[in-house]
């Protein structure tokens, strides 16, 4: 073909090699292909949230948005990270032949401690330490972040340590496994472990017929076994679930297992059919695990009450509770209270020339007090692509948006038309916008549009990181809380972080102002 695939992966070192190995299969068939490393998460051009598409997974959520926007053709994914349901309009291309499927312990020295009973082993894997306490119920199990590279480093580091867990087939593919290195043939793997996936959009059938060429079928028939057992299981429950499948002698081998937590529970499954015969073998062993305690025991998993590391200055729907990762608990309520005012219609007499708009509320007050004929702006000018969506969509064409005041002020210094603005905002007007323009001879006509009221309420200490989306929220929370030195402040955009910072040390700002990308800057934090 005389098309050209566009590889799509993330940036690691890990990732960069899988799409090489992707890559190298399709070319050696005579296909032509372009690696596209992706990373970070642009706003996705279509007219539905991510959460309505199914977009979900940490690790394969920018990859999922850039096929979706047309600027990638294929993407390359550990199998393990992709999450069973796959987003609307993307399906599995190919599964390549599986690598090595165990996990490995890797000693900082020797493994004498094996036989004592005080240990401290690391590990980031809800699974792995699941089932290590329930081998080694007298070790702690302390948490491990970073790729492969710097969690070896970090193992060498850190005194207390005596060993890390890893994957086998991600040290192997980097040609870093140590010499101290051991395969865990007792742990029993994450679902689709060691195995290399592709995806592609559903209607490119041209790219679906290619990956059907680098296929395994063994390894795909295996993973979904699988990844079905660890689909049913789960039922909206972050539990401690692993899951090997392999094929023998025409014969397809399964072993599962469901734990607590902390390891004290387990229960285990093994079954055993013809190949062929294999269709209902991830539902029947699910179904065994249920019928043993696993219903009760995934239950005790949801309702155990984990403490709270995030909270969040605005209440979150309950599918932007969802998009968070298992290592995220987070509350939320809001801080701040809106009222509308009631906008005389002599601000509305004459048509307004140059018109401002910086939230949502502003275009709530405009739509309640006044019908969309009625209001004839001739230039409307945003902060903020979902303010512009809605202008668009309910008042009129936006002119000009930027993603924060400032910006949009400097644009309206340069560019705008006439010497005069009307600007409808809040009571609370924290923004550096109507600054700017008076400071370059642009008159600011403030319409107070609506009433922001502080709300904010005394939060645990112990919280981690707290979650702000306006300098008013942070205002409010200010007024009920102390700022501990090691909490960190999550904002939606720089505005905020500028006002986060007068009482914060770790401000971060997400890379778009919208609650799903504070949600995301939230979970690179805890991967």
């Amino acid at each position: 073909m005389s098309r050209t695939i566009r590889i799509g992966t993330r940036d690691s070192e890990l990732a960069l090699y899988q799409a090489n190995a992707v890559r190298n299969q399709l070319e050696n068939l005579g296909h032509k292909t372009i690696l596209v490393p992706v990373k970070s998460t642009g706003d996705i051009v279509l007219d539905k949230p991510l959460y309505e598409l199914g977009i979900t997974g940490i690790f394969t959520r920018t990859l999922d948005i850039a096929m979706l926007n047309g600027e990638i053709d294929i993407a390359v994914h550990s199998l393990k990270d992709v999450p069973t349901i796959l987003p609307k309009g993307i399906v599995q291309g190919a599964v390549m032949k599986r690598g090595n499927v165990r996990d490995t312990i890797v000693f900082k020295g020797t493994e004498e401690f094996l036989g004592g009973r005080e240990a401290v082993i690391a590990t980031s894997s809800l699974r792995r330490k699941a089932q290590w306490l329930n081998r080694y119920p007298t070790h702690t199990i302390e948490d491990i972040r970073g790729n492969v590279a710097t969690r070896l480093e970090k193992l060498n580091n850190t005194k207390h340590w005596n060993a890390a867990i890893f994957a086998a087939a991600g040290l192997g593919r980097l040609d870093v496994r140590p010499e101290t290195a051991d395969n865990l043939e007792w742990m029993v793997p994450a679902p689709g472990q060691g195995a290399i996936m592709t995806t592609a959009l559903e209607k490119d059938d041209e790219i679906l017929d290619i990956l059907a060429e680098i296929n395994d079928k063994e390894t795909e028939i295996c993973t979904t076994i699988e990844r079905e057992f660890l689909n049913r299981l789960e039922g909206g429950c972050t539990a401690p679930i692993g899951a090997l499948c392999y094929i023998k002698d025409e014969e397809v081998y399964f072993e599962g297992v469901l734990l607590s937590p902390n390891g004290t529970k387990k229960i285990t499954v093994e079954r055993v059919k013809a190949l062929g015969e294999h269709t209902d073998l991830a539902q029947w062993c699910a179904n065994y695990v249920i019928d043993k305690g696993g219903k009760r025991l995934m239950d005790a998993i949801k309702q155990s009450s984990k403490p709270t590391n995030i909270y969040s200055t605005k209440s979150f729907t309950e599918d932007q509770r969802l998009l968070f990762n298992e290592k995220v608990n987070a509350k939320s309520s809001d801080f701040i209270k809106i009222s509308l005012n009631r906008i005389a219609p002599r601000f509305l007499k004459n048509e307004i020339e140059n018109v401002v708009i910086t939230s949502k509320n502003a275009v709530e007050a405009l739509l309640t007090n006044f019908s969309a004929i009625e209001l004839q702006f001739k230039n409307i000018y945003c902060v903020g692509r979902r303010t512009k969506r809605l202008v668009e969509n309910r008042i009129g064409k936006v002119k000009h948006s930027e993603n924060n005041a400032k910006k949009l002020a400097e644009h309206l210094v340069e560019f705008m038309e006439g010497s005069e603005v009307s600007y409808f905002c809040s009571d609370l007007r924290l923004d550096d916008l109507p600054n700017i323009l008076e400071e370059n001879n642009i008159k600011v006509n403030e319409i107070e549009a609506y009433q922001t009221k502080f709300d904010g309420i005394k939060i645990d200490s112990n919280v981690e990181g707290v979650m702000f989306y306006s300098p008013s929220t942070v205002k409010s929370y200010k007024q009920e809380n102390t700022v501990e030195d090691n909490t960190i402040a999550f904002c939606i955009g720089d505005s905020t972080a500028k006002e986060a910072s007068k009482h914060f040390k770790d401000v971060r700002v997400a890379k778009l102002p919208t609650v799903e990308s504070v949600i995301e800057l939230v979970n690179e934090h805890y991967v």
